[in-house]
């Protein structure tokens, strides 16, 4: 099953993210928050993201969400921490974190591929709410 990652700035935002997405995953989901720096500032550390992946995965590839521009940056490095036959397995959504995770969770959780994982979360940006 493909494993979600949650990469925002605030620790808060990327744990809430994942507390809904628990509510609609499989049991098994692998979904983890990888939010704020170790001493609870907002930021975004490329080694937490990348412990968070390799934590994530579980060999059917992980689907990362990230909220601002350096959260993409500092997942970009961390793929750099990653070995290789991993780094091919792992993809950043280009989808708003909150509606991208939920559509992800609820894909893998389907047992679907990565790349429809991607494509689920990505199809949140044009998700109309009125």
């Amino acid at each position: 099953m493909v494993g979600v990652v949650i990469v925002s700035h605030s620790q808060k935002v990327a744990e809430g993210i994942r507390e809904m997405a628990l509510q609609m995953a499989n049991p098994n989901q692998q979904i983890i928050a990888a939010g704020g720096m170790d001493d609870g500032s907002i930021g975004t550390d490329a080694f937490k993201v990348s412990e968070a992946i390799v934590l994530a995965n579980t060999g059917d590839g992980v689907a990362v969400l990230v909220d601002l521009g350096s959260a993409v940056l500092s997942t970009e490095t961390a793929f750099d921490f990653l070995d290789d036959e991993l780094r091919a397995k792992v993809e950043i959504a280009d989808a708003p974190i909150l509606e991208g995770a939920i559509s992800a969770v609820v894909e893998a959780s389907l047992g679907s591929s990565l790349s429809a994982v991607i494509a689920t979360a990505e199809g949140a940006r044009t998700l109309n709410k009125c």
